[in-house]
């Protein structure tokens, strides 16, 4: 296959919360020869590296001005995926609800796919994933082996927690200028209906639909990241897409914690007109 140039390619971006169906989405999108889609890249860490060092912090930044850091954060984008072949790509990163002002600028046709989720569903499957490995501490929980579920749910629910940190960035995006630049996806769609999500997302960034099979869905590119994190599994899809109905393994107290933390179902909240699916 022949490589696209630069000049061609289409960006978007995939954000929103953990466990919520990111990585699933993702490996149904590479199915198109046309996309590239995977799990959470560097290029985001990279991203906030090179901002902070074109920062005023920096007595060199009297050189800089926005249009040379837009050229510097804009290169190393498309640089990341310039040995890629693929005409349409998704990079997936929790930070990118909280960077839509300079995505905007940067890529003026981009969208944003926000995979969401209840939150005490969300921490329900961490949980899991942290009961399977029992005698694997995870880099969730920076490889503590103390703690109990409710430690680790108010670890995961704080500002700086892996779920606290992409909600307060999904609610800064569904509530900012550039909201209508996204598409809230619920993980209860997507395993239950993939087929109605995925006519929603080709129809969102207006690309030509390639037909899926939603019963023999690979991926296996999360893999190492998972064994290096200490949390087999985190990035594990099954060959078929489906909605598995289970009871809570969380205490009904925690559970009940989150409730109404789902927004963007409460009535009046969506004030810019976010499509969700």
């Amino acid at each position: 296959m022949t490589k696209t140039p630069m000049e061609e390619r289409s960006f978007h971006f995939i954000s929103g919360l953990p466990r919520s169906g990111s990585t699933l989405l993702s490996a149904i999108l590479r199915q198109n020869p046309r996309f590239h889609a995977g799990i959470t890249s560097p290029v985001s860490e990279i991203f906030v590296a090179l901002l902070e060092a074109m920062s005023d912090r920096r007595e060199a930044s009297v050189f800089l001005d926005d249009e040379a850091r837009q050229r510097v954060l804009r290169g190393m984008m498309i640089n990341y995926y310039a040995t890629r072949e693929a005409q349409v790509i998704f990079d997936t990163s929790r930070l990118w609800c909280s960077k839509m002002p300079a995505l905007a600028t940067l890529f003026p046709r981009a969208k944003l796919i926000a995979c969401v989720r209840d939150t005490s569903w969300i921490v329900d499957s961490i949980e899991r994933l942290v009961r399977r490995n029992a005698f694997r501490p995870s880099g969730i929980f920076n490889f503590q082996g103390s703690g109990t579920v409710y430690s680790r749910a108010t670890a995961l629910a704080s500002s700086d927690g892996l779920v606290g940190f992409a909600y307060d960035a999904l609610r800064e995006a569904f509530f900012g200028d550039h909201a209508q630049r996204m598409l809230l996806v619920q993980y209860d769609t997507l395993a239950s209906n993939p087929q109605k999500v995925l006519e929603a997302v080709y129809d969102f960034i207006g690309e030509p639909w390639f037909e899926h099979d939603f019963g023999n869905v690979a991926f296996e590119e999360g893999e190492a990241f998972d064994e290096r994190l200490g949390t087999p599994g985190l990035h594990r899809v099954g060959r078929q897409v489906r909605a598995e109905p289970r009871t809570t393994i969380l205490p009904q107290d925690l559970f009940r914690r989150f409730e109404g933390d789902a927004f963007w179902r409460q009535p009046g909240q969506d004030m810019r007109g976010v499509r969700i699916v």
